[in-house]
């Protein structure tokens, strides 16, 4: 087991610490909760990883340095960050990681450049993913769990310090298109081919929105609607001594109408891609401890770049 100096105890709720790198894995946009959290627990036990319980958002980021506000005199917080980070021994090139899950209803605030270009920030509210590689910071907050002594980490924030990049699920970065002058109104969705033999069905697909970071869950095809149809249906008048002309009543019959047959899988299953993702991301956390192995250089030596300037929101 990996000895800190820096215990959850000695540190102090309410504190924020900032720490930035690029974005290696996350999902922030969305809690992963019910069967998804069963699973991805499921899987983190395999990996010889502690299973998170309770509904949560996650993200891992490479090159990982705290940012001081003073690194000659940096705060008990700030270390017990520092020391967490790890580095993986199957990627060296990926320098310092950091990983949080972050548990609670609550999503963080994702903040994006102004298009001003004036150097403030916007709450990005567009609901989907950021994409890997991103220049992000995570500001994370320390509380105090109920019933607990020790103090825990709550990403509160994430400031992206570049144009924002999305996940796209095998599709074309909409920024690199609209680097070339190429605007799409609204977000693209992926249109699933209807095999000949089936009927024609309208069949939304869900958009899985860059670089494995989340799966949003596919909508079910709505139910195919019955058609009705009308059969005449002759009425006939009692015998009688005199025939009286009956006229023929008409009423309307539902034909109920086969379902279309399901369009082949073009791509791999969510659980698939899913479970591909975080067993990639287990191995970052060097598959033995839910905080990876020791840095083996103390973060208190003045490493890691001084604190950013002031971060403005705009609305």
């Amino acid at each position: 087991m990996t000895n800190y100096a820096i215990s959850a105890s000695q540190i102090t709720e309410g504190k924020n610490v900032f720490i930035r790198g690029k974005l290696g894995f996350a999902v922030l946009a969305r809690l992963i909760e019910g069967a998804e959290l069963v699973a991805s627990d499921q899987r983190k036990t395999q990996n010889g990883m502690n299973p998170i319980g309770k509904p949560h958002t996650t993200a891992t980021i490479i090159h990982a340095e705290v940012q001081f506000a003073d690194p000659n005199n940096p705060t008990l917080e700030e270390q017990f960050v520092s020391e967490r980070r790890y580095d993986s021994p199957k990627w060296p090139e990926t320098g310092s990681n950091y990983s949080i899950d972050s548990k609670g209803s609550t999503l963080p605030v994702i903040a994006i450049p102004s298009p001003k270009g004036d150097g403030t920030y916007d709450q990005d509210e567009s609901g989907r993913e950021l994409a890997q590689g991103l220049d992000v910071t995570l500001v994370l907050r320390t509380y105090k769990p109920k019933n607990f002594s020790n103090r825990g980490l709550a990403l509160e924030q994430v400031i992206v310090h570049e144009v924002p990049r999305y996940y796209s699920a095998g599709g074309i970065d909409q920024a690199e298109l609209a680097a070339r002058g190429i605007v799409l109104n609204g977000t693209p969705r992926p249109v699933q081919a209807t095999p000949a033999s089936a009927a024609p069905a309208a069949v939304p697909v869900a958009t899985e929105v860059e670089d494995g970071l989340s799966f949003p869950t596919p909508q079910p095809a709505s139910a195919p609607v019955a058609v009705a149809a009308q059969a005449p249906v002759q009425a006939q008048a009692p015998a009688t001594a005199v025939a009286a002309p009956v006229a023929a009543a008409s009423a309307p019959v539902a034909v109920p109408v086969a379902a279309p047959a399901a369009a082949p899988a073009q791509q791999e299953t969510l659980e698939e891609k899913l479970a591909r993702l975080e067993a990639e991301n287990a191995s970052l956390k060097d598959n033995g401890s839910p905080v990876g192995a020791p840095v083996a250089t103390g973060p208190w030596n003045g490493s890691g770049q001084a604190q950013q300037a002031g971060i403005t929101y705009q609305g």
